[in-house]
């Protein structure tokens, strides 16, 4: 199987709506309470954890616009954020993503995350949304960031069942305007790794060729992009 580079150039905005639950459901539906009632719960840590491709990245970004769209500012730090990130008392909440990829300096910049939040001059408490691929006590993290990491709910996310990344296929290609074959569907299922962070990235990718070709998207015409995507 094909391993695809990310690319999220062309991708709608990431919310609760577009995404599909699968067996998920119970952290979507945790997530879409707290920010019904985000206030009472300000000091809580959310983190959330399984393998590439089953939504981890999807739900803090689209927990994170919910939050833009009240008004809120936030924080996000990933493995390839800058690494002078300071917290910033304006923040509503703060996000951590890809936990288990952070080198020291990266580590040092989210235990001081979740000092701030805890214990904040101002004295309002900050949330803290985390995603990694390991539950807390097996993150190659530094003892005092697992812990608090494993201080709230931790919710292990599983990967959509084939019928449920076929739905989530098409329901992509509708956001952008797209019909998606039957055929396509199968060829993208069959040929290539099932992570949804990839697949959505190739769908991107072949929304930008077919319009640059004027064409619909097809399976030879998915062929001819990545020929000609070979190096030389």
């Amino acid at each position: 199987m094909k391993q695809l580079a990310l690319d999220f150039g062309t991708a709608p905005e990431a919310t609760f709506e577009s995404y599909l639950p699968g067996v998920n459901l119970h952290a979507l539906q945790h997530l879409r309470a707290w920010l019904a009632v985000g206030s009472s719960r300000a000091g809580e840590c959310i983190y959330l954890w399984g393998p590439s491709g089953c939504g981890k990245t999807h739900l803090l970004r689209a927990a994170c616009n919910a939050l833009l769209a009240q008004g809120a500012a936030c924080g996000w730090l990933d493995a390839a954020a800058p690494l002078n990130m300071p917290f910033d008392d304006e923040w509503g909440a703060a996000f951590l993503d890809d936990v288990h990829a952070y080198d020291a300096t990266r580590q040092h910049v989210a235990f001081t995350w979740f000092v701030n939040a805890a214990a904040p001059d101002d004295g309002a408490l900050r949330p803290i949304f985390a995603a990694g691929r390991e539950p807390p006590a097996a993150l190659p993290l530094r003892e005092d960031l697992r812990t608090r990491l494993a201080w709230g709910h931790v919710f292990e996310l599983q990967p959509l069942d084939e019928n449920g990344a076929r739905c989530a296929l098409q329901r992509a290609a509708h956001a952008r305007g797209l019909h998606m074959p039957e055929a396509l569907a199968n060829y993208l299922l069959t040929r290539f790794a099932r992570d949804m962070g990839s697949l959505m990235a190739l769908l991107d990718r072949l929304d930008r060729y077919a319009w640059q070709e004027g064409r619909a998207i097809t399976v030879p015409l998915l062929r001819k992009m990545l020929q000609h995507e070979l190096p030389e």
